[in-house]
């Protein structure tokens, strides 16, 4: 077991299976994209352990509470590493996160979108630490994400060669 994966252990935390998406939804695109010794994460939104899309849905500031979308930002990072977990074999490989991007559901006048994903980067800095899990990060309001998810983000990391 990987150090990153003992800690996720550690934390009683695992990663999800491979996202199932909902009926009748094509998804004709790599959800992590290797170039040289970079990897291009796409969007992910938070699942469950089985792959399904995870619960509550819904816009921040309406739906759901700012303590709620921290979780389902924290539930993308398991997301996110369920995926390079498959593409990379190792989450070992992982030398650096470089670019977070962050997107919240927000109702109109919702303005806490960087509290949100904090649930992203405090997990991703609590695992790689704060030189390798240091990251750039944006954290924006969209007027609506795919299947009315509350938080989508994507990424892109340096590997070891």
């Amino acid at each position: 077991m990987s150090t990153i994966e003992s800690r996720l252990a550690a934390l009683g935390l695992q990663l999800p299976a491979a996202l199932q998406a909902p009926p009748g939804v094509k998804l004709p695109f790599q959800f992590v994209r290797v170039a040289g010794t970079r990897a291009y994460v796409s969007g992910h939104g938070p699942q469950n352990a089985d792959g399904s899309i995870a619960q509550p849905l819904g816009k921040l500031g309406r739906e759901l509470t700012v303590e709620q979308g921290y979780r389902q930002a924290r539930s993308v990072a398991l997301a996110i590493l369920g995926s390079l977990k498959r593409t990379l074999g190792d989450l070992e490989r992982v030398r650096q996160w470089n670019r977070v991007f962050g997107m919240v559901n927000s109702a109109p006048g919702f303005n806490q979108q960087p509290v949100v994903i904090n649930g992203f980067s405090d997990l991703i800095l609590e695992l790689y630490g704060p030189v390798a899990g240091g990251h750039a990060r944006s954290a924006v309001g969209m007027a609506e994400l795919p299947f009315d998810i509350p938080v989508e983000v994507e990424a892109e990391v340096d590997l070891h060669a």
